[in-house]
């Protein structure tokens, strides 16, 4: 028997508590489905389709509002959560510090996700890219913060292995960063830096809770499950310590790169430029590390789908981080700034990335959560080829839609012509989106249909998921 199914009769905790990440996984399906629909509800309003239209609660504007939040702190969020709550316990052979706490943590961040959307929906939402929680949400998403980290920070500190295996290192790192990195975002700005200053702040802000937040908890946890799924150790914990600490020195810095050619000191701007382009040279230390524990193994791609939705992320992620090296350079900015370009490089790194690899811990934590093996492997596979076709189709259009809107404006041709120029790339965009919609049905339908199944023992589900090529 292992671990994770140590009998309540035998008087010792769980060491992973399979109900909370059952239920995180929930919720960060659920959070999925709602902001694939806002996203889609948005796109239609560039194709004079809007359904909502003249409804103020339901604007474009605050419908898009809640595509961004209920992707980055319901879906993400919840997904890294329950990720965290499986992979601890593991590596530290120790369980959280409390169930009880792990259950108002839960509870308490629906609640922050419900507010959130009431409070953006009734007008309420700060003026600040990735911030616009309202100030009402955000002492309790600091609550929050806090009371997760004491819950998953207790059982590293306890731990009496020898060394810590790289995964808690980015953990930790991740739980220091992230509620300072939300409290400067959300508050300096809106109450005590105003002007050119406050913008940096946010720009900060924005790169910092994709390279503080989701990054360093991304990468924890892909080193923790890929060398559990292919059942061999990682290539080189060296790589990945440098990878760390590179991670950690340049990424607080790259956020001026959102507002190049603006007042904020050019000094500033540079800098900018330069930890971008070396935080991509750090990326490089994760890619080649992934493919140097996938070597000898790369049958895992064909035959297990959680490896395969780790391995595409993976070479999205090469592409997202090759593209980002060029485009924060002032030559590409004076192109693509403020076009669709941004919007399809934003696509691909949060959701070609880890939303792929986030897929990729559904396939593997699902069925030993709920005791059951997966129930439509045929479906999952549709659901990956589906997802794929769709983003692909998606950002490659959103590039080229880009293209056409910067040569169209560095042409100084009226703004009208940029727009009718771009209506088949959003009509395009739309369908792309459909399809990745098409695809996440048949997830939650899977996800369903195995909740269903006849039990067997939790924690008993062999790893892996075969699936049809």
């Amino acid at each position: 028997m292992t671990p994770t199914t140590i009998p309540a009769s035998a008087g010792t905790r769980h060491l992973v508590n399979l109900a909370l990440v059952r239920w995180h996984l929930t919720a960060s399906a659920v959070c999925y489905a709602v902001s694939l629909l806002a996203g889609l509800a948005y796109a239609f309003q560039f194709n004079n389709l809007y359904p909502f239209a003249g409804i103020e609660f339901l604007s474009p504007g605050r419908v898009r509002m809640v595509h961004t939040n209920i992707a980055a702190y319901g879906f993400i969020a919840n997904a890294f959560i329950a990720g965290l709550l499986f992979a601890i316990p593991r590596l530290t052979k120790r369980p959280i510090l409390s169930d009880a706490l792990g259950w108002v943590i839960f509870w308490a961040w629906q609640l922050v996700l419900t507010l959130t959307v009431i409070g953006v929906l009734a007008g309420f939402g700060q003026a600040i890219e990735w911030g616009e929680t309202p100030v009402f949400v955000d002492p309790l998403v600091l609550v929050g913060l806090v009371l997760l980290v004491v819950n998953m920070t207790v059982p590293i500190l306890q731990s009496t292995e020898q060394g810590l295996y790289v995964s808690l290192w980015y953990f930790l790192a991740a739980f220091a960063w992230t509620g300072l990195v939300y409290f400067m975002g959300n508050y300096l700005p809106q109450f005590w830096i105003p002007g050119t200053a406050g913008a940096a702040i946010t720009g900060l802000f924005i790169h910092d809770l994709v390279g503080l937040f989701v990054t360093p908890i991304g990468w924890g946890l892909m080193y923790f499950f890929v060398p559990l799924l292919l059942r061999k150790p990682i290539w080189s914990h060296a790589l990945s310590l440098i990878g760390f600490w590179g991670l950690a020195f340049f990424y607080p810095m790259q956020g001026v790169h959102h507002f190049l050619f603006s007042p904020i000191p050019m000094y500033a701007q540079y800098g900018a430029i330069v930890a971008t382009i070396a935080v991509e040279i750090v990326v490089l230390t994760v890619i080649v590390n992934f493919f140097g524990t996938l070597h000898g193994r790369a049958d895992a791609i064909r035959g297990n789908l959680a490896v395969r939705w780790f391995f595409t992320g993976i070479i999205f992620y090469a592409i997202t981080c090759f593209q980002c090296a060029f485009q924060v350079t002032l030559t590409f900015q004076k192109i693509i700034h403020f076009t669709d370009w941004v919007v399809g490089h934003a696509h691909m790194v949060m959701y070609g990335v880890f939303g792929f690899w986030i897929m990729g811990m559904f396939i593997e934590l699902w069925p030993r959560c709920i005791g059951r093996p997966w129930a439509t492997p045929r479906l999952l596979t549709a659901h990956y080829w589906l997802t794929f076709v769709g983003i692909v189709i998606m950002v490659l259009d959103l590039t080229a839609a880009g293209l056409v809107q910067g040569f169209s404006w560095a042409g100084l041709s009226h703004w009208g012509e940029s727009v009718v120029a771009s209506m088949p790339f959003w009509w395009v965009r739309t369908v792309a989106g459909l399809i990745i919609i098409a695809g996440q049905g048949l997830f939650l339908y899977s996800m369903w249909a195995t909740a269903r199944r006849p039990a067997t023992e939790p924690g008993m589900v062999r790893i892996g998921t075969p699936v049809e090529a």
